[in-house]
């Protein structure tokens, strides 16, 4: 099975590209690894954490359910989730790797102006809005390891979402179908 991980920070289309997806490309389904984190964050109230990816357990969970979900389903999963720390983006892939899973890293890329020109834009959220806009210049700090990571880079200034998940699914060709 493959795990499709669609990366980039807020702003870049990676929910809506992912939804997109899913219709394009049979056999596969959503898996959200915030929930994991959510998880976590509730049976580990007494830690001390800004993000949950800096939990070791999110990073070992994260594969660990996958491998779950994707022996229950038998479907390949497309996961959604901003990981900007290379040291953590090693840890999942060696997990999932670890599993048999073949992994397809796609970098939904936009510059700063367009990111938080949709940021602003998001009808949800409003609370979180600061906190998103903190993260350009972290996604702009990751792109020297990210960009070469990834197996698929798609500019999403340029591009829809729609088109997006269509490269995406171009891009997959056999491996999902």
């Amino acid at each position: 099975m493959t795990i499709i991980w669609i990366n980039g920070t807020f702003g870049a289309g990676k929910t809506t590209t992912a939804g997109k997806l899913v219709g394009l490309a049979e056999g596969t389904r959503l898996f959200d690894p915030e929930h994991v984190g959510y998880m976590l964050r509730a049976n580990l109230s007494d830690q001390e954490f800004t993000d949950f990816q800096q939990l070791p357990p999110w990073r070992t969970l994260v594969p660990v359910v996958v491998d779950e979900i994707g022996r229950l389903t038998g479907d390949h999963l497309i996961a959604v989730q901003t990981v900007l720390v290379e040291s953590y983006w090693r840890e999942l892939e060696e997990g999932l790797r670890t599993r048999g899973y073949d992994i397809v890293h796609v970098l939904l890329d936009a510059d700063p102006e367009t990111l938080h020109t949709r940021i602003d834009a998001d009808p949800d959220g409003h609370d979180i809005r600061p906190w998103r806009h903190n993260h350009v210049p972290a996604y702009q700090s990751a792109r020297p390891w990210l960009l070469p990571a990834a197996d698929l880079v798609i500019d999403t200034t340029k591009h829809s979402a729609q088109s997006a998940a269509e490269q995406i699914r171009d891009h997959l060709g056999s491996l999902v179908s």
